[in-house]
C-alpha cells in the first residue's frame, strides 16, 4: 500500500518478539533484518537496507549450510542495494555469489535461476551493456518458458526487461512488442484494475515517447494512472510515478502550465509518503527544473535542480551515477543563460563521476562529451568542441547499434560546429547522416525528422541557397504541424527561420507574415520576458521598415 513507516513498525515490533523469544541467530531473525531492508529500500533508505540485508546474512551464514537456499536470498538482495547505490561492480558479485549457489542446490531449470539472470541482466543495462543484459534477460526468459505455464504471470517481468534494453538501443518497434506481450500476459493473469497492469502501460508509454508519438504515449499513461488511483491508496508512490509521466509529455508537447500542474502533483504526494531526502524527492525536483528551463525561467531552473542535487548528497554515495545527472542539468541552465566557465565546470564534475563509476563506453559517458562540445561551440572555440562531439560519437559507434537516434544526434552536433566555422559542404555532410539515420530509426513525423531538415535549412541558408533552405525549412515545418501541437514553441522556430529566409531573399512581405505567426505562438507558449519573443519583434521591426 506503499505506507512504509507502518510497515517498518510493523516488522520491528515482530523482531523484537523474535529476539526475546529465540537463539540470537535463528533463521527467523534474518527473515524479519531481511523485510526491515525491503521496507528501507522501498523508502530510499539503501545504507540502512543494506545493513538489514547484512545482518540477515550474517545470521543465515552461521545458521544454515553453505549454500543454502536462503543465502542465494540474502546475497540477491544485497545485490540490489548495490546496484541502487550505483556500485555496479559490487552488485554483480553479490548477484554472481547468489547465482552460483542457486546452480548447486536447484534444478538447472528453476525460477529462481531465472531470478539471477535477470538481476545480472538488469546491472549490465544500467552500466550500458546492453547485448550482454540482453543475453541474460532472454536466458532467464528460456528457463522460465521451460518451468512454467505459457502464459504464467512470471514470464511478463522477462518480457518487460527485454523491453527495456530494445528500448535503450533505441529499437523502439522491438521494445513495444516486448512490453505488449508482457500486458498480454498480465492481462489473462489478472484483475483489470491490478496495479502490474498500470506498469505495463506506464512502459509503452515510454516507447511511444522516445518515437515521438505523444499523444498515444499520454493515453497509455493516463490509463496507467486510471488503473492505479483505482486500485492504490490515494497518495502511493505509484500515483506520483504517474503524474510524473504525464509530465513529460505535456513538456514534450510544449504545454508547460500542465507539465509543471503534475509534476508539482506528483511531488506533493511523493513529500506526503517519503523520508524528506528520498531519491524521488530529488526527481521530482530536477523534472521540474526542465521544464523551467524549457520554458526560459532559468532561475527557477536553477533553484529546482540544486535542490534536487542536495537531496542526492545526502542520500546517494558521492560518486552515484544520479549525482552526475544533476551536475549536467546544472550546466544546461548555466549554458543557457549564456555563463560557459559554469556550465563547463558542471559538465565536468558529471563527466567525472561518471567516468569513475560506467565502463569506458558507456553512453552517458557519450551524452558528457557531447554536452562539454554544444558549451565550447557556443563560447566559439570549435576545435575543442569538435574534439569533444568526435569522442562522443566513438563511444556512440561502440556503445549503441549503427542506426540509434542518439548517433544521429552526434553527427548533427559535429555538423552544427562545422557550420559555425563556415564549413558549409562539411555541415551539409553531417547534417545528411543525421537525417539518413533519423529516417531510419525513428516514425515519418518524429520531432527529430523536423530538427534536422531545419538544420539543413540553416546551412543552406548560410550558402545564400535561399530556395533550397526554403524547402528544407518548410518541411520541418510540415512534420511539426502533424507531430506538435499548434501552439508548441518549436512550430514558431520554423515560422521565424522561413520568415529569415524570405527576408534574405527580399520577399520582406512574406518574412514579415511568417515573422508574425512566430511571434503569435510565442507569446502563447513562453513567458513574455524570454527571449525568443525580443529576438522575433527586432525581426519584424527590421522588415517592416523595409516594406
Amino acid at each position: 500500500m506503499g505506507e512504509y513507516s507502518k510497515s517498518l513498525s510493523s516488522y520491528e515490533r515482530s523482531l523484537e518478539i523474535r529476539k526475546i523469544a529465540l537463539p540470537p541467530n535463528h533463521p527467523d531473525l534474518a527473515i524479519s533484518y531481511s523485510n526491515i531492508g525491503l521496507i528501507y529500500d522501498n523508502m530510499g533508505e539503501y545504507s540502512k537496507a543494506l545493513s538489514s540485508y547484512e545482518r540477515s546474512l550474517e545470521i543465515r551464514k552461521i545458521a544454515l549450510p553453505p549454500n543454502h537456499p536462503d543465502l542465494a536470498t540474502s546475497y540477491n538482495n544485497i545485490g540490489i542495494m548495490y546496484k541502487n547505490k550505483g556500485e555496479y561492480s559490487k552488485a554483480l558479485l553479490s548477484y554472481e555469489r547468489s547465482l552460483e549457489i542457486r546452480k548447486i542446490v536447484l534444478p538447472p531449470n528453476h525460477p529462481d535461476l531465472a531470478a539471477s539472470y535477470n538481476n545480472i541482466g538488469i546491472v549490465y543495462n544500467s552500466m550500458g551493456e546492453y547485448s550482454k543484459a540482453l543475453s541474460l534477460y532472454e536466458r532467464s526468459l528460456e528457463i522460465k518458458k521451460i518451468a512454467l505455464t505459457e502464459n504464467h504471470l512470471d514470464l511478463a517481468p522477462s518480457y518487460n526487461n527485454i523491453g527495456v534494453v530494445y528500448q535503450n538501443m533505441g529499437e523502439y518497434s522491438k521494445a513495444l512488442s516486448s512490453y505488449e506481450r508482457s500486458l498480454e500476459i498480465k492481462k489473462i493473469a489478472l484483475p483489470s484494475n491490478h496495479p502490474v497492469l498500470a506498469t505495463s502501460y506506464n512502459n509503452i508509454g515510454m516507447v511511444y515517447d522516445n518515437m515521438g508519438e505523444y499523444s498515444k504515449a499520454l493515453s497509455s499513461y493516463e490509463r496507467s494512472l486510471e488503473i492505479r488511483k483505482i486500485a492504490l491508496p490515494p497518495n502511493h508512490p505509484y500515483l506520483a510515478t504517474s503524474y510524473n509521466n504525464i509530465s513529460i509529455m505535456y513538456k514534450n508537447k510544449g504545454e508547460y502550465s500542465k507539465a509543471l500542474l503534475s509534476y508539482e502533483r506528483s511531488l506533493e504526494i511523493r513529500k506526503i509518503v517519503l523520508p524528506p531526502n528520498h531519491p524521488d524527492l530529488a526527481a521530482s525536483y530536477n523534472n521540474i527544473g526542465i521544464v523551467y528551463n524549457s520554458m526560459g525561467v532559468y532561475s527557477k531552473s536553477l533553484s529546482s535542480y540544486e535542490r534536487s542535487l542536495e537531496i542526492r548528497k545526502i542520500a546517494l554515495p558521492p560518486n552515484h551515477p544520479d549525482l552526475a545527472t544533476s551536475y549536467n542539468n546544472i550546466g544546461i541552465v548555466y549554458k543557457n543563460m549564456g555563463e560557459y566557465s559554469k556550465a563547463l565546470s558542471s559538465y565536468e564534475r558529471s563527466l567525472e563521476i561518471r567516468k569513475i563509476v560506467l565502463p569506458p563506453n558507456h553512453p552517458d559517458l557519450a551524452a558528457s562529451y557531447n554536452n562539454i562540445g554544444i558549451v565550447y561551440d557556443s563560447m566559439g572555440v570549435y576545435s575543442k568542441s569538435l574534439s569533444s562531439y568526435e569522442r562522443s560519437l566513438e563511444i556512440q559507434k561502440i556503445a549503441l547499434p549503427p542506426n540509434h537516434p542518439d548517433l544521429a544526434a552526434s553527427y548533427n552536433n559535429i555538423g552544427t560546429v562545422h557550420n559555425s566555422m563556415g564549413e558549409y559542404s562539411k555541415a551539409l555532410s553531417y547534417y545528411e547522416k543525421d537525417l539518413e539515420i533519423s529516417l531510419k530509426a525513428l516514425p515519418p513525423n518524429h520531432p527529430s525528422l523536423a530538427a534536422s531538415y531545419n538544420n539543413i535549412g540553416a546551412v543552406y541558408d548560410n550558402m545564400e541557397e535561399y530556395s533550397k533552405a526554403l524547402s528544407s525549412y518548410e518541411r520541418s515545418l510540415e512534420i511539426q504541424k502533424v507531430a506538435l501541437p499548434p501552439n508548441h514553441p518549436d512550430l514558431a522556430t520554423s515560422y521565424n527561420n522561413i520568415g529569415i529566409v524570405y527576408k534574405n531573399m527580399g520577399e520582406y512581405s512574406q518574412a514579415f507574415r511568417y515573422y508574425k505567426e512566430a511571434e503569435e505562438i510565442w507569446k502563447k507558449s513562453l513567458p513574455s520576458n524570454h527571449p525568443h519573443i525580443a529576438l522575433v519583434k527586432s525581426n519584424i521591426e527590421i522588415v517592416k521598415n523595409k516594406m
